[in-house]
This record gives structure tokens, sequence and C-alpha cells, in this order.
């Protein structure tokens, strides 16, 4: 259904977004695993397929725990896995003792499962109703104010729509003309982008920069539509502001009908440049991929700008500041971010790499030491809350707070722990709720359908190339309640081939009976 919206038949007039450029985004984010497309590819060949386990629930088998061993086993050690490493720890909920183990105590890359630790520090240490708030100050003076600054706090969920608002709460105090408007980026401390991501991944939505000024997730979609036969492929920006900050470089051709759609974006190291090479098909639908916006305090700034224009307040002058030493005022608008209880679930469910980076330094910015950056301060109290839930601290190595680090390191015992530590604290709901839930939501909406597991598995993903992960809570009927953790790594197959694998052990596991 989403597909149909950024495709058309052919000889069709090109489409027309019905959605402002955040809808379209959000739109987007639902069909894309934060971690996954390295390199994008056409939105209809981005969704998962659904998990093909037979038989249907209704006349599905049972298997025994003492059969569970074999039956694992037996998927695991497959020809095709042969090159591959599984991590896998299943256990009762509320047991130590394992129903399955397999090197369960070793390192595994654990992509996207690491926003099960982030989250879970999130809500200990700051609570399901913690909110984010972003706040404009200074000194009214009749219709004037000389100095108006704005200060961001890294909420992940601001828009363009609550910049409207800060601003239309402006204008009804009488506010017609602002000198200056300062815009402080500096609630958290460089760097923006952690040091240990792939430069193939920042120039793109899942590893955009993190800043204290966040807006429309600073990432803004990026539409390739055919034109005719070996004309370049017609590039517009759902954002003409960021338009400024990019430079393209089209290296692409429109192709004869039904020929085969390639297209490759790259960035170039220190520069704001993106080579796009490729062709599509004259009868082929819109290409929309989203980019990181390369300035997004600027970015955020401009914006503000035109709000603010928008209900006839003029700005004479506007900077960026990282400036500690700003001058007070009064705060004269705020808006706030939706509970945290929801802002983990976006990051769980669609598995949100910026969400997880801006929860990860607001656990760190009010404890970081003097030379220490926001985010080394955020990992510092990942850790001192896990310990505090009994994780053992020796069975993980944090690099960041999304996963979309590849020098993350986590042990199938480590997940298996803090799910099971979650589970007895007053915030286990909550926690639950932003899990993605197998068939029904987030990015295990089309996995397991039609099996015994739709409905009953509650698990965050985890998908980069040559590594997938699965870990979560399962209700078993007639049977007590499981945690599990599933991971592999160095595989050379596709994604397809090793979810398919995973997904077959977590349908055995719902068909499991005590006998």
């Amino acid at each position: 259904m989403l597909n149909s919206l950024f495709s058309f038949k052919p000889n069709q007039r090109p489409y027309r977004p019905r959605f402002n450029p955040k809808q379209l985004l959000l739109l987007l984010l639902l069909l894309l695993e934060a971690q996954f497309v390295t390199q994008p590819t056409p939105v209809t060949a981005q969704t998962d397929a659904p998990t093909r386990v037979e038989p249907s629930p209704d006349t599905a088998p049972t298997i025994c725990p003492a059969d569970l061993k074999a039956a694992i086993d037996a998927i695991a050690t497959r020809p095709e896995f042969n090159y591959a490493r599984w991590g896998i720890l299943i256990q009762p909920l509320f047991s130590d003792i394992p129903l399955y183990s397999r090197e369960r105590d070793r390192y595994f890359i654990p992509a996207s499962n690491l926003k099960l630790f982030t989250t879970a520090a999130a809500l200990s240490q700051l609570g399901a109703n913690f909110r984010i708030r972003t706040s404009v100050y200074g000194t009214s003076s009749a219709d004037t104010i000389t100095q108006l600054r704005v200060v961001g706090r890294g909420d992940p969920s601001l828009n363009t729509d609550q910049l409207k608002d800060l601003a239309q709460q402006l204008q009804r105090q009488g506010i017609r003309r602002v000198d200056q408007l300062i815009v402080e980026d500096r609630y958290f401390s460089e760097p923006t982008v952690n040091p240990t991501w792939e430069w193939s991944d920042i120039q793109f939505y899942y590893g955009t920069a993190v800043n204290s000024l966040i807006l429309n997730e600073n990432a803004v979609l990026l539409t390739l539509t055919p034109q005719n036969v070996g004309q370049p492929l017609n590039i517009t920006w759902a954002d003409p502001i960021v338009e400024k900050q990019w430079q393209i470089e089209n290296q692409t051709l429109t192709a004869e009908a039904e020929s085969a759609e390639s297209v490759n974006i790259s960035g170039v190291l220190g520069k704001p440049v993106l080579r796009i090479r490729g062709q599509l098909a004259t009868d082929a639908g819109l290409w929309l991929t989203a980019v990181a916006i390369p300035d997004p305090a600027d970015y955020f700034l401009l914006h503000f700008r035109r709000a603010l224009a928008d209900v006839g307040i003029q700005v004479e002058r506007g900077l960026v500041t990282s400036d500690p030493n700003s001058p007070g005022g009064t705060e004269l608008a705020a808006v706030e971010s939706p509970p945290l209880s929801e802002l983990i679930r976006q990051t769980n469910q669609n598995s949100n790499n910026l969400y997880a980076e801006a929860l990860l330094r607001s656990l760190g910015v009010t404890e970081k030491e003097a030379d220490e950056s926001t985010a080394a301060a955020g990992l510092q109290q990942v850790k001192a809350n896990l310990t505090e839930l009994a994780v053992e601290p020796e069975s993980y190595v944090l690099a960041d707070g999304s996963g979309l680090s590849r020098h993350n390191l986590v042990s199938p015992t480590a997940i298996v722990q803090l799910l099971q530590a979650i589970a007895r604290t007053p915030m286990a709901q909550s926690y639950r709720d932003s899990l993605a839930v197998a068939g029904v939501e987030g990015t295990l909406r089309q996995r397991f359908q039609n099996t015994p597991a739709q409905g009953r598995v509650y698990a965050k993903t985890g998908t980069m190339t040559g590594v997938s992960a699965l870990s979560g809570y399962m209700e078993v009927p007639d049977y007590q309640p499981l945690v599990f953790s599933i991971m592999v790594n160095q595989s050379n197959q596709s994604v397809s081939t090793i979810r398919q694998a995973i997904d077959e052990i977590v349908v055995l596991l719902s068909q499991l009976r005590s006998c």
C-alpha cells in the first residue's frame, strides 16, 4: 500500500507529492531499517518479504524442550552458513536455565540490537515521562526584541510544525521585530557524528549528525525522476533549503523502457558533494532516498527565520553559536517532545538511529567531565545503569547508541540479562511496548505473518552487511514466556536468507509445549 505512493505506471504524469517533506520522510523511514541500506535502492525494493514458514497457526505442530537443540542446530548448521557465526541464547523469562545456547558468551556485532541497551538506560535514568524542551529566550521591549535566543536540547522529534508553534507564541505576545536571532547549538558537544561510523553511511539519513538543534530528523528526501531517453534523471529536493548545502554531481541517465535500474549515491570525503550515478528506465517510478543534512544548525536557523517571517516577525540578523557565555533572558516560548515512552517506541519499533543517538547524549549531558564529549559521557551512563540492572559489564562493549558502529560488541548473554532485568522493573511495560511486534508493527510488521509467532513476539531487529539479529520476548501458548537473543555475524548470505533462518528458529519457539 505504501509503495503505491512512490511509483507510477508507464506514460503516467510524474507523481506530485500529497505530503509535506516531514510526512514523506516518515513514510520512507517506515520502509527502511535504519542501518541496513548503505546504498539506496528504489523504495519498492526495501520492504521485508513476509516470513514463509509452514504450517499455519491452526495446524502448527508442537515441539518438546528436549527436541529444541536438534531442531535449531539443523538450521544453524546448514551448508549456506558454513562461514557464519551464530550466537543464540533462549531462556524462560524468569529462569536462568537455558533452553538452548550457542556461543552465548562470545562477542558479536549487534547492529541495531544495541538500541535495547540505550533505551533501557534512558528509561532507567530519565523515566518514562521525561520530555525534551526547546526554549526561546529574550527580553521583550514593546514590539521589538534586541536579541532572541533559541536553545535546543537535542529533541529528535522536533519538526517544522513545532517551529511554527514557537513563532506563533511570540507573535501572540506582540513581537514584530528581532534585531538578532541566535540559535544555540551547544547542549550536545562534539563530535556530532560518531568517528567509528563508516564514511559510506554518514551522507544518508541513518548516519546523519546528532546536534542540539535537530529539525525534521536532520534529513531530507531526494527524488530521482526519469526523463526522455538519453537525458539525465531529474533530481529534486523535498526541501529547497537543503539544496544550498549539497552540491550534486549528476552522472545519471534515463534508459529505454523496461531497462535494468541501477542507482548509486556516494559522498566525497570532506566535501558536501553527492555523486549520483546509474540509470532508471523511462517507465520507472519515482526513486526516493533520504539524505543527511550537512549543516543542521544552519538548516534550523533558516527554517526558524522563515517561520517567524510567516507570522509577520522581521529578523534583521541571524547566527548559530556554541558560545557557553550567551546572555540569559526570559523564556518567551517553548515546545516539548513527546514523553520518553514515545521516543523509545520510535527508536526501537522503527530502528531510528537519530533518536537513539540523541537519547544517548541526553543521558550524558549532565554527567560529562570537562573535556569529555556528551556521547562518551552517555556511554558511561548506559554502562552504569545497566550495571545497576545486574547486566555483566564485561559482556558488552559500547561504541555508540544506535548500533551503526561495527565497534560495538555484545554477547547473547548480555542481551538476555538485560531483557530479564527490565522485565522485573516498573518500566517493563513501557519497554516492551517500544518493541516491534511480529506481523503487526514496526520493523517486524511484514515478518511472521500467518505463523504461530504473529502477535506473540516483541523484539528488536538488527541488520547491516553480514549481520542480522533479533532479540526480545515471546509469549508462548501453553508454555512459559521466553526471552531470546539470536545474532548472526560474518555471513556471506543475503539478508533474506539469514532472516528466513532466524525466523524459522523463532517459529519453533512459538510451538514449544511442556512434554
